[in-house]
């Protein structure tokens, strides 16, 4: 995939050679920039396994499908709803299907969600049962020995499963909770409505940083 400004030199001067508008221009432009196949499934976010088990096709192949009905032109959800009604794929698997596709084509960022803010996503497993691991993070005195100085909002939970939090800067922390056994568990953060890839770059750090001191106290 181009570069952000090579890509803007070569949309403008398609512009100049055939009188496409800029978002015409822009769409030929990144059909033709296909990356290697090595790329796709890392670009589109799950391996070609799991993509072809429940849907049917690989990246590659969703690429010439989606490309054929043009729908790097089209808006996110159009594209979505084409899959879900052409293809007889379920809900969350077309919005899967067309994410990992905007990226393959370079019209989303990897971490780019639909309202164009970013998420930062990090998971551990602990050797601890769920629900000591559940309790190190909805109690406040567990939580202080993990997660100093970080006064949060827990507006839902569901108990050894999950909480939805507000942070103190507004933004929202999801975490899941799994059980792996009776002396092992798992937890899931998702860190959305970040601001650009760099905030969710250091989103990233910090969590993976804060999970490994959980995992000390635990």
């Amino acid at each position: 995939m181009p570069e952000q400004k090579d890509l803007k030199r070569l949309i403008r001067a398609r512009m100049q050679k055939t009188g496409e508008s800029y978002t015409a221009a822009r769409a030929q432009i990144l059909k033709q920039s296909t990356p290697p196949d090595a790329r796709l499934a890392e670009l589109g976010g799950m391996s070609d396994e799991a993509v072809r088990a429940k849907t049917g096709r690989t990246w590659k192949q969703w690429v010439r499908e989606l490309d054929a009905m043009d729908a790097i032109s089209m808006p996110h959800r159009e594209i979505a709803r084409r899959v879900h009604d052409s293809y007889e794929i379920s809900g969350w698997w077309s919005q899967m299907v067309t994410v990992g596709y905007e990226r393959i084509r370079g019209v989303r960022e990897i971490g780019q969600r639909l309202d164009r803010t970013f998420e930062a996503s990090k998971s551990k497993t602990f050797p601890a049962p769920v629900s000591r691991l559940y309790r190190a993070f909805a109690g406040k005195a567990d939580r202080e020995r993990w997660l100093p100085g970080v006064e949060i909002e827990i507006r839902t939970s569901v108990r050894d499963k999950s909480m939805r939090i507000t942070w103190p800067d507004g933004t929202s922390v999801h975490a899941y909770f799994v059980a792996k056994g009776p002396r092992k568990s798992q937890l899931s953060i998702q860190h959305v409505g970040l601001a650009d890839r760099q905030d969710a770059a250091a989103r990233k750090a910090y969590w993976a940083e804060r999970l490994a001191a959980l995992e000390g106290v635990l």
